[in-house]
């Protein structure tokens, strides 16, 4: 393995190793995966699938994703590639070989349109404060400010080597942007609300019959807030039901702070994707 975690079984090791041995800028790769595959792996996965709602919450930007077709038809497979290319270059690195390769495979995918710079920064903003967000509402431990600033600085370079242009020069900068940046343009669309309904389908098909789908789909909403929901169109649940859900997930926090650290990590490029079943190729993934 690339990035080898401490050997201390202490619940707060990868945090102890970051703080005292590795820093933000120089071992970004590092602290990213140490965090994202062993402190925060379920966290960091939920956040990403907020990430994406986000993106559907920019009206500008969903008639395309509509004319492509890739999220309505084939939402599975879109969700499953996607996921693969990034967890492909986080766990190996942008810089090894399938981390390389998953970068020219995105980079194709995305020449194939014409996408405004300023939706690329906001897309990429999102993979940076979704996760810090989600962490502090429901986190086990808090992020340190070495966590923060080192996952600004992966996305980053990842950002750079997806050739996005002005990407703001601090944590802090971005943030701004991603805020300013939503204020201005989270607009409903009906396109926006078609997008976040498949979405959210397909994440209740993973856990729930279709049966409890209506159940399910308010927990989801639950975690959304307000000016999201209004952008995709989605109903406001009501306040009690979001606050047993809000209660229900910070409940985690002293279950998992009493269990050891987890000893392996958990990698997505390794676990059996729902759309290759036997495997995949990185060449492989993405349109056709």
């Amino acid at each position: 393995m690339r990035w080898a975690p401490p050997e201390s079984r202490s619940r707060y090791a990868i945090r102890d190793h970051i703080e005292a041995n590795l820093d933000p800028v120089k071992d970004h790769q590092e602290i990213a995966f140490l965090t994202t595959c062993y402190d925060f792996p379920w966290d960091t996965q939920r956040a990403l699938e907020l990430a994406l709602l986000r993106v559907f919450g920019i009206a500008k930007g969903t008639p395309l994703l509509v004319q492509t077709g890739e999220l309505l038809q084939r939402t599975q497979k879109r969700y499953d590639d996607t996921t693969l290319i990034l967890s492909e270059i986080l766990e190996n690195g942008y810089d090894s070989e399938r981390g390389r390769a998953a970068l020219r495979r995105m980079n194709q995918q995305h020449r194939r349109y014409t996408i405004p710079n300023d939706e690329y920064l906001h897309t990429l903003s999102t993979f940076i404060f979704e996760p810090v967000r989600w962490n502090e509402r429901f986190g086990w431990r808090p992020l340190t400010r070495k966590e923060k600033l080192a996952g600004y600085h992966y996305w980053k370079q990842v950002g750079t080597l997806m050739n996005i242009r002005d990407i703001p020069p601090s944590f802090e900068a971005f943030e701004r942007f991603n805020l300013e940046y939503e204020a201005e343009h989270l607009r409903f669309s009906e396109n926006n609300h078609r997008l976040a309904v498949a979405t959210r389908d397909l994440m209740l098909g993973w856990v729930l019959p279709k049966a409890l789908w209506p159940l399910g789909a308010q927990v989801i909403h639950a975690l959304i807030d307000d000016p999201l929901l209004d952008a995709v169109g989605l109903p406001r649940p009501p306040p009690a039901l979001r606050r047993i859900v809000e209660a229900a997930l910070r409940a985690r926090g002293p279950l998992l702070r009493a269990m050891p650290r987890r000893r392996s990590p958990r990698l997505l490029t390794r676990m059996k994707s729902r759309t290759y079943p036997e495997g995949y190729r990185v060449e492989d993934l993405g349109a056709r």
